[in-house]
């Protein structure tokens, strides 16, 4: 803005005054905070110790159930958003327990969620009543609009991470939930029914009688025993590793070849013992979660120490490079399927 003189900046003061009750405001005054030159996000990077974190859901499984509390989940959320309930501005993530004989009950919302397993198995979670039954490091959707419970018929406690649009849901004032009038949604399909019948590279022929998911999403279950395999398959095929990212997969919607979910996009990296990554950056924020192996995060410059099952965020357009003192193997999901959509998303590799 050109210099205003005492008289000038004193009528304009004045007449902000004026306009303010009527809701009117001048974007002279406020289009460089607007309209950025590079994203600023408010979100800071931070690392969630799985090993403590188990520590205080461990506690509130002793003080809550899981039908008294719909969800027992501890939210995750970032120190430089108070109050918002999000990791990232666009995204949540929440530890969840189910306890051995639970049963999270029924509900279904206009969010989409996806679970990565951390610990226990042969716990499910049912999605529109087809069971997927759950393993470390398994990775199942539950997408909006779509009945999910979950239960726990074994011995031993099971945790996920879940990861949600919550925050934007919220930002397009669009959520709608609905709870079932039983804990269960009926069972409609035996489990893994989707995972064999999309899980392969291929699909059910058209106008097969069982075809009864949606067409858009027919797939909810990547099973750690295949996701694993296939990285160390590309790791071992000779590939040129890729300098910024190490060997990586992005888990695909089946039907389009696009992310798995309209909002989410998830992906999993191996790195080499010793690699270090060439230092990268990207408008969506990432959570990663360490499935193997230890290393360190650097992050502008700020170093994060990597071990078992630990989550860290790295948030939209910080420079990151990762090194292996192992191998080391990440999941990371991101709001990057939505961006794209939008035309916002954008990297810059070094």
């Amino acid at each position: 803005m050109t210099q205003l003189t005492n008289d000038n900046r004193a009528q304009l003061e004045t007449l902000y005054q004026q306009m303010e009750p009527e809701g009117l405001y001048p974007l002279w005054e406020k289009l460089a905070a607007l309209v950025l030159p590079q994203p600023q996000s408010p979100a800071q990077v931070h690392k969630w110790v799985y090993d403590n974190a188990r520590d205080y859901l461990m506690r509130a499984g002793d003080l809550i159930s899981a039908k008294d509390a719909e969800r027992r989940v501890l939210i995750l959320e970032n120190p430089g958003l108070p109050g918002h309930s999000g990791i990232t501005p666009s995204l949540y993530a929440g530890l969840q327990l189910i306890l051995p004989g639970e049963v999270a009950p029924a509900h279904r919302h206009a969010q989409c969620a996806l679970r990565f397993v951390l610990e226990g198995e042969d716990a499910y979670t049912a999605v529109d009543g087809e069971k997927a039954v759950m393993r470390p490091f398994d990775l199942v959707l539950t997408p909006g609009g779509q009945w999910h419970d979950h239960g726990n018929p074994t011995d031993k406690p099971m945790i996920w991470l879940d990861g949600l649009d919550i925050p934007t849901v919220r930002h397009f004032d669009a959520s709608f939930a609905e709870h079932y009038h039983e804990d269960r949604f009926p069972e409609q399909a035996p489990a893994g029914d989707s995972l064999n019948r999309y899980g392969r590279n291929m699909r059910p022929l058209k106008g097969h009688t069982a075809d009864r998911r949606p067409a858009h999403q027919p797939l909810f279950h990547y099973p750690y025993a295949e996701w694993r395999p296939a990285l160390d398959a590309l790791a071992e095929s000779g590939a040129e590793i890729d300098p910024h990212l190490g060997h990586a997969l992005e888990f695909m919607n089946p039907i389009d070849g696009g992310p798995i979910m309209a909002t989410i996009s998830a992906h999993v990296r191996l790195l080499p013992n010793g690699f270090q990554t060439r230092p990268r950056r990207a408008t969506d924020g990432t959570i990663f979660v360490v499935v193997e192996g230890t290393g360190e995060a650097v992050i502008e410059g700020e170093t994060v120490a990597l071990n078992h099952r630990d989550i860290v965020v790295v948030p939209s357009w910080k420079q990151v490079v990762f090194k292996a003192e192992s191998q080391l193997v990440l999941f990371g999901y991101s709001d990057k399927a939505c961006q794209e959509k939008l035309n916002l998303y954008k990297e810059e590799n070094a």
